[in-house]
């Protein structure tokens, strides 16, 4: 071997597959299931294996590529060539559970969730249930949430869910042609309705503190006439957002009078505490969307609204042409959960249980030296990889669905991404450490390339 014990002596491979008098690749085959050459053993290059002995450059190509596609070695840009783990070190049941979850949509465990019965019973005493009319917000609604609520709207209303609610706000914000400011990472597919609607997003990046100051400075200067803020930072790499940026950006916004704000807070009341807000600083300029479905089930339908009475009537009116809303019954049982103390129990065992699924594969990805990021309220996990496409069709192969780290920044970044949902995982550490073997294999299988 040489000096380097991880690269095989040209020499030495040499001596070896003489002795075994068969073809090259066919040699060093047999040599890597006999385990003379463990995995992550790295292969003399071909230059210095033709310079040892009496072989072509062309026939060692030939051996290298029949060896990549049995699945043997992988090569690499800059790593070389280099020996895979066998096959059978991943389990076979640990494929089979993982093929066909949805890792990707950030779908909430409909087992954490309350049940829907008591509320909707208890909405169907209203007394102006199917009287004729059109309710932008119950009364009993709009009690629930205003205890919950980090300052005193202008103006409420209800939309469906919050995706709706969001994309209704910036509509009122920003008309087409215009451009808009966001905290990224955003949800998967934000992005791409964004620039549907006909508007540029310029990304404003985080550090550790939330959303910089002087990127939303820049955006601002650059033309940008609205902000998309997300306070609780729930697909947030590595970062919370502090009282104290919160206060940096209000300086910012200080300065620049006529851009409206847009506080996206999307995960409600799975948040593990108060979320800090601009409301109280900007009353005309603020609006609020909270979203309840992670928390309560799709089947509520219904986000609320709450802040600048010019922002929530602007939004209304894009909303079917102004005569759209949500349905008494789905309001007054959306107010019933949020009363609830027995659905803010199964709230906050979800909670518990999405952070501990989170921190699960973190460790799990981490202990196969696997790059995997997540904020501490962040309900997905994101794994760095050197080709997003190639990381994705890797997975994909293997049947596990994850998304793609590009539709959630506008800002190029340094190195790629994929997003994992936590929220689809289960509580069993075992599992768990299964899926990070899946994804340790593919993310060696996607960085292969074969030789023509």
């Amino acid at each position: 071997m040489a000096a380097d014990p991880a690269i095989v002596d040209p020499s030495w491979l040499l001596t070896r597959v003489a002795d075994r008098g068969s073809e090259l690749a066919d040699a060093v085959a047999d040599l890597v299931h006999s385990g003379e050459l463990p995995p992550g053993s790295r292969l003399p290059t071909v230059r210095a294996l033709a310079k040892a002995g009496d072989l072509s450059v062309g026939s060692i190509l030939h051996a290298w590529g029949k060896l990549q596609e049995q699945g043997i070695v992988q090569t690499r840009r800059r790593g070389g060539t280099v020996v895979l783990p066998p096959e059978d070190s991943v389990p076979e049941r640990g494929l089979r559970e993982w093929r066909g979850v949805d890792l990707a949509q950030n779908a909430p465990d409909l087992a954490l969730q309350p049940s829907l019965a008591d509320a909707l019973v208890s909405s169907l005493g209203a007394e102006t249930l199917n009287v004729f009319g059109r309710e932008i917000m119950t009364e009993r609604l709009r009690t629930a949430a205003l205890s919950t609520w980090p300052f005193e709207p202008q103006a409420w209303a209800t939309a469906g869910g919050g995706t709706e609610a969001l994309l209704l706000a910036i509509e009122a914000a920003a008309p087409a042609g215009a451009t808009i400011a966001v905290d990224e990472p955003l949800g998967p597919g934000v992005l791409d309705t964004i620039r549907d609607l006909g508007l540029n997003a310029i990304g404003v990046r985080a550090d550790h503190c939330g959303p910089r100051a002087d990127d939303l400075d820049n955006a601002f200067r650059a033309g940008a006439t609205g902000f998309v803020f997300q306070p609780g930072a729930p697909f947030g790499v590595d970062h919370i957002v502090t009282d104290d940026r919160v206060a940096e950006l209000a300086r910012v916004l200080e300065r620049h009078p006529a851009v409206w704000i847009i506080e996206d807070d999307s995960i409600g009341p799975l948040e593990p505490e108060p979320l800090p807000s601009l409301g109280a600083d900007f009353p005309d300029r603020v609006v609020r969307i909270r979203s309840y479905c992670k928390a309560y089930g799709i089947d509520v339908r219904t986000s609320v609204l709450g802040g600048s009475r010019h922002l929530i009537d602007a939004a209304m009116k894009k909303r079917s042409h102004g005569v759209g809303s949500n349905s008494r019954i789905l309001q007054n049982a959306l107010a019933f959960l949020i009363e609830s103390a027995d659905a803010d129990r199964v709230v906050a065992r979800a909670r518990e249980r999405y952070a501990a699924r989170r921190a699960l594969l973190l460790d799990a990805l981490r202990e196969r030296g696997i790059e995997a990021h997540a904020g501490p309220r962040s309900l997905v996990v994101w794994v760095s990889v050197d080709d997003e496409t190639a990381g994705l069709v890797a997975l994909a192969r293997q049947g596990i669905s994850v998304g793609s780290g590009s539709r959630s920044f506008v800002c190029a970044r340094e190195r790629h991404m994929l997003r994992i949902s936590a929220t689809q995982l289960p509580d069993d550490a075992e599992s768990i450490r299964r899926l990070a073997d899946l994804v340790a294999v593919a993310m060696t299988e996607s960085s292969r390339e074969f030789f023509d």
